[in-house]
C-alpha cells in the first residue's frame, strides 16, 4: 500500500515521518496525476482557503473530489475542513466527503493553541490544536472516535477520517496507526 500525502502546504513532512516509522510507503502528492499512484491519502493542516484556491487553480479539485469518495482519506485540521460537507466562518466550498459541519478557527488564534490529553475509542491521545476548526454537526453515519469536552475532534465515516487537531505533532502515532488499519481494510 502506498499512502499519499497532499504536499501543498502544512506539515506534510511530519505526517510522512510518522507513517514511515509505522512501516508505510509514502509519496508526496503535488499534482493531480499523482493521485492515480496512491492507495490512500492524507490531507494535512494548513489554511483551507489557500488549499482550495490552489486546488482550483491547478485543476486538482475534481480529481481530488473523486479520490476522496473512492479511497481511504484522512484530513487533519484544514484537511478536515476540506473533507467536511458544510463549512462555516465563513462558508466555503469543500469536498463533501464526510457528513460534518465544521466551523473554521473555532478555538481561537495561533497564540491560543493548546495541547490536551483525552481518551478515545482506541486509548489515550495527545491532541495538538493550532487555530483548529470545531465540528458543529455530525451526521448520522459518522462515528465519533474522540472528543475534547463535548466536541467531536476525531471522526470516521466509511473510508474517511477527519481530525480537528494535528496528530502528526503528537508524541503518539496511534491516530496514524488507526488510519493505516482503516486504509488496509478499505473501510472502517
Amino acid at each position: 500500500m502506498l499512502v499519499g500525502i497532499l504536499a501543498i502546504q502544512g506539515d506534510y513532512e511530519a505526517h510522512g515521518r510518522v507513517l514511515e516509522k509505522l512501516g508505510a510507503k509514502v509519496r508526496f502528492v503535488r499534482t493531480p496525476e499523482q493521485l492515480d499512484e496512491v492507495d490512500a491519502l492524507i490531507i494535512p493542516g494548513g489554511e483551507s482557503t489557500t488549499f482550495l484556491n490552489f486546488l482550483v487553480e491547478h485543476g486538482f479539485l475534481e480529481k481530488l473530489r473523486a479520490f476522496v469518495r473512492a479511497k481511504p482519506t484522512f484530513g487533519t485540521c484544514a484537511g478536515a475542513i476540506l473533507l467536511a460537507k458544510d463549512v462555516e466562518n465563513p462558508p466555503q466550498e469543500s469536498l463533501g466527503a464526510i457528513d460534518l459541519a465544521v466551523r473554521r478557527n473555532a478555538y481561537g488564534r495561533q497564540n491560543e493553541s493548546f495541547i490536551i490529553d483525552v481518551e478515545s475509542k482506541f486509548g489515550p491521545l495527545e491532541l495538538v490544536f493550532i487555530r483548529a476548526p470545531k465540528i458543529t454537526r455530525v451526521g448520522a453515519g459518522v462515528e465519533v472516535l474522540a472528543t475534547e469536552k463535548d466536541d467531536p475532534v476525531l471522526v470516521r465515516q466509511g473510508k474517511v477520517m477527519a481530525a480537528t487537531f494535528h496528530p502528526e505533532l503528537s508524541s503518539s502515532a496511534r491516530v496514524h496507526e488507526e488510519f493505516l488499519k482503516m486504509a488496509r481494510n478499505g473501510t472502517k
